[in-house]
This record gives structure tokens, sequence and C-alpha cells, in this order.
């Protein structure tokens, strides 16, 4: 099953679409802090609450990608149905490892 996700980007204060996300943080005890607050309050007012950022997963190495390149031609050849794309199956990969651990 495939999956798509699409990710539309709004503007905070007009609702139109919008290009990129900024962040931005500030806490500053400046003599001028005062001013500069009611400056931002109108951004403040429609601005979400940054969270942490997801983190991010481990790309794949290309020794993976080999490997995986190497079990789907061994299963091929050994007449196992395997997808092209994905996760290869438990049981092919152990059937895998057990025929080829001898060379």
């Amino acid at each position: 099953m495939a999956q798509r996700v699409t990710v539309a980007l709004e503007d905070d204060l007009d609702g139109g679409p919008a290009d990129e996300t900024v962040r931005f943080a500030f806490g500053a005890a400046e003599k001028n802090a005062a001013a500069f607050r009611k400056k931002l309050a109108p951004f403040v007012e429609h601005a979400r609450k940054a969270g942490r950022a997801q983190p991010r997963r481990a790309s794949r190495t290309a020794a993976s990608r080999q490997r995986s390149g190497d079990i789907r031609a061994w299963a091929k050849d050994h007449g196992i149905a395997v997808s092209p794309r994905g996760r290869i199956p438990a049981s092919v990969v152990e059937q895998y490892q057990a025929a080829t651990s001898g060379s």
C-alpha cells in the first residue's frame, strides 16, 4: 500500500499560501523590548507555539541498499516472491543468510 502525505503551508495572518515556515524566539530584556513586543503582537497573536523537532530517521547506507539488492536477487533466482521496494520479510532474510553463510 502506498501512502502520500501532502504538507500545505498557510500564512498565519491572511490564510493564503505560504512559501516557508519562519521560526524565531526572543526574550530580550533590552530597554526597547516593550516596543519590540508591541510591534510583534499581531504576529505573535496568530502564531503557534513551536514544538520539539521530530528526530530524523537515519538514512540507509550504500552497504544496506546493496545487501537488500543482493537478497532480492537471490530470492528471485530461487523463485521466492519479494516486492521490489519496502521491507524484505524476515523469513526471506533468514533463508538468504542460511544459504549464503557457508560462502
